[in-house]
C-alpha cells in the first residue's frame, strides 16, 4: 500500500512513519520542514499537492500538516484559514481527483467546553477560538467534498521527544530549571499520544469504515494533573506543583473549560485501543528521560 504524508515532520507524523515503516508500507512523507526522507511540500499550494498526489498515486493521504500554535490562529486568522482551511481543501480537492482516501485530523478545539461530561462523536462543534473554528470548517470540507475519508478528532497531543512542543515538553523543560511550576487547574481534556495514535489509525483504516471518530487515550484530567503525574513517574520529591487560575495566565486566544473526549463510537466498535491517559505517559517518559 503506497501512503502519502503530509506534515510528516511533525509529532503525530514522525509516530505515523515509524509504524508505517515497521509494517513495510510504501511511504512519501511531506513536510515545509524537509530533510533525507522527507520531502518539501507546501499544503497552501493547490498544484503542488495534486502533482505529488498525481505522480506517488498513493492509495490513502494522511493530512497531518496544520497550524497547531492556537495563538498564531488567532492573531494572524487569515494564516490560520488559509493553512488549516484552504490547505485541507487543497488536499481533499487532490484527493476528490485521483479517488483517494483521506485521513484528515481534527481537534478537540471544535467544542466550546461548555458540556459537562466529555464530547463524543455526535456533540455539534461549536469552536471559540480561530484554531477551532479553521479545523471545524476543514473537516466540513472534508465531510462534503469526499465519500471515503476519516476524520480523527485529536485531544492534547503528546509525542515526539523533542519535538513536542506542547504542554508535556513545556513541563519538562521547566522541571529541569525549577523545583516549583504553576499550573492551570480549572481546564481540563484527554491527553492523546502520537505512538496510541498511530497505531489505532492503521487499525481503523483497515476496515475501511470510514467516517468520523475520537481518538485520545482514555480518561480525563486538568493540567495540573499531568504536570502532578509527570513529578510523580520522574521521581522528583523536591519539585512542587502549584495549582493556579487559567486567569493568571492571559493568552491571545480564548480556550474552552473542557476539551475531554470519549472515543464513543471506537468504544462501540470494540476498536479503542487507546490505552489511559496516564498508562500512556508512563512509558513515554521512560522512553525520553
Amino acid at each position: 500500500m503506497r501512503i502519502l504524508i503530509t506534515g510528516a515532520n511533525g509529532m503525530l507524523g514522525t509516530a505515523l512513519y515509524k509504524e508505517l515503516e515497521k509494517n513495510k508500507f510504501n511511504i512519501c512523507a511531506t513536510d515545509l520542514n524537509c530533510n533525507n526522507t522527507i520531502k518539501y511540500l507546501d499544503i497552501r499550494n493547490f498544484k503542488e499537492i495534486l502533482n505529488t498526489v498525481e505522480n506517488f498515486k498513493p492509495d490513502i493521504v494522511f493530512h497531518l500538516a496544520a497550524e497547531t500554535d492556537v495563538d498564531k490562529c488567532e492573531i494572524e486568522p487569515e494564516h490560520a484559514y488559509l493553512t488549516n482551511t484552504l490547505g485541507t481543501e487543497n488536499v481533499a480537492l487532490a484527493c476528490q481527483n485521483v479517488n483517494v482516501v483521506m485521513v484528515y485530523i481534527s481537534t478537540a478545539g471544535v467544542f466550546d467546553g461548555n458540556k459537562v461530561e466529555p464530547y463524543t462523536e455526535f456533540d455539534t462543534p461549536n469552536p471559540i477560538n480561530i484554531y477551532g473554528k479553521s479545523k471545524w470548517e476543514g473537516e466540513k470540507i472534508v465531510n462534503n467534498l469526499l465519500k471515503k475519508y476519516f476524520i480523527f478528532r485529536a485531544g492534547w497531543m503528546v509525542g515526539g521527544g523533542e519535538k513536542d512542543k506542547k504542554f508535556v515538553g513545556k513541563i519538562l523543560n521547566l522541571l529541569k530549571e525549577n523545583n516549583q511550576v504553576s499550573v492551570v487547574n480549572d481546564k481540563i481534556g484527554s491527553p492523546t499520544f502520537t505512538e496510541d495514535m498511530a497505531k489505532c489509525m492503521l487499525n481503523l483504516i483497515k476496515t475501511e469504515r470510514y467516517g468520523l471518530y475520537h481518538m485520545a487515550n482514555k480518561g480525563v484530567c486538568s493540567r495540573y494533573e499531568i504536570a502532578c503525574e509527570i513529578v510523580k513517574i520522574i521521581a522528583k520529591k523536591d519539585v512542587k506543583v502549584k495549582p493556579i487560575n487559567s486567569a493568571a495566565f492571559p493568552l491571545p486566544a480564548p480556550r474552552s473549560r473542557s476539551e475531554a473526549m470519549l472515543n464513543l463510537k471506537l468504544n462501540l466498535l470494540g476498536m479503542n485501543t487507546m490505552r489511559s491517559w496516564q498508562e500512556a505517559l508512563k512509558e513515554y517518559l521512560k522512553n525520553i528521560i
